[in-house]
């Protein structure tokens, strides 16, 4: 079976959200979205990039915006399918087919289309979380204070590499032998793993 008659068996077979998922994409194909099949759902498309699909299940059916955390949500309706799991992809859940908003899905639909269009799909950064730097590097900061000013140029990701990399020592001769090692690279510049990148 092509990836069409798969996207047909799915919309006909014979389920309670039958006519509700029917109108849902009823109100897809009225976009400039491709229909096509995948995971086992009929996956919607703009230039080969996937925007959403449409599911059904035992006690609900929904969208799923694959980059639905980037729409504007003003009806408050998208969930994280996957707390910790999934990052970008937002669900609008239904339990009847009363609750579909054709006014209001289309508008979903068609910022999520502009933004997959223009470009506008960038994961917001993580708040970082203050790097616990290790005593022994405070210490040697005193010391030095040419070490510390380079330290600070560091990028985020490199102190992290630092901090970790003699924070994770057990012994204490360990963490003196990595601190010996990484003082020069701070002052360099140069992240621990700069060479493998």
């Amino acid at each position: 079976m092509d990836k069409s008659e798969k996207v047909e068996a799915y919309y006909e077979e014979e389920h309670h959200y039958k006519n509700a998922i029917g109108i849902l994409r009823g109100l897809v194909l009225k976009t400039k979205l491709e229909e096509t099949y995948k995971w086992m759902f009929p996956t919607y498309t703009l230039e080969g990039k996937n925007v959403l699909s449409i599911c059904k299940f035992k006690g609900h059916f929904c969208i799923w915006f694959f980059n639905g955390v980037f729409l504007t949500d003003s009806n408050n309706v998208l969930r994280n399918a996957q707390d910790g799991k999934t990052k970008a992809m937002r669900q609008w859940k239904f339990t009847e087919e009363n609750q579909i908003d054709k006014k209001a899905i289309l508008g979903y639909i068609s910022e999520a289309i502009d933004n997959q269009k223009n470009g506008r799909i960038s994961y917001p950064s993580k708040t970082s979380k203050p790097i616990a730097i290790p005593e022994l590097l405070l210490t040697e900061f005193k010391k030095n204070k040419q070490l510390k000013n380079a330290y600070n140029t560091l990028t985020t990701y490199k102190q992290k590499e630092f901090n970790e990399h003699i924070a994770t020592a057990k012994q204490e001769k360990t963490k003196l032998r990595r601190l010996e090692k990484i003082i020069p690279m701070i002052l360099a510049g140069e992240g621990l793993s700069d060479k493998y990148r």
